[in-house]
């Protein structure tokens, strides 16, 4: 099966099954799901999140997400246990198409990951 047909499948799968879980069935966005990874890093589940607080999880995300592909790196978890990230390449300029296409390579390669889709 073609990369691209396989990633479009891969991608409709998780995000019904993420819309289900998290949104009654309505149909979560590509930030959303940027916005949950942040929150399923992070660890903390059960709380409400201030504005700035919501800016700094999708930043977590976007972190991890891309670590793989020698982005980003890990570096310490801080005294409140929000995980810290050091730049280890910059991306490269790309158009919004291929971004969106990037990430959600990288959504969807994080949750084969963690056994969410297969």
């Amino acid at each position: 099966m073609a990369r691209d047909t396989l990633l479009k499948e891969r991608w409709q799968l998780l995000v019904e099954k993420l819309s289900d879980q998290f949104a009654d069935g309505d149909e979560l966005e590509l930030d959303s799901i940027i916005y949950l990874v942040g929150v399923q890093e992070l660890g903390q589940f059960h709380r409400n999140f201030k504005k700035d607080e919501k800016v700094n999880l999708i930043h977590i995300a976007i972190c991890r997400l891309l670590e793989p592909y020698g982005y980003y790196e890990f570096d310490f978890f801080d005294d409140e246990g929000w995980p810290h990230f050091k730049i280890k390449e910059n991306l490269p300029p790309l158009k919004a198409g291929e971004q969106s296409v990037l990430m959600k390579e990288a959504i969807v390669n994080y949750f084969l990951e963690k056994e969410y889709i297969f």
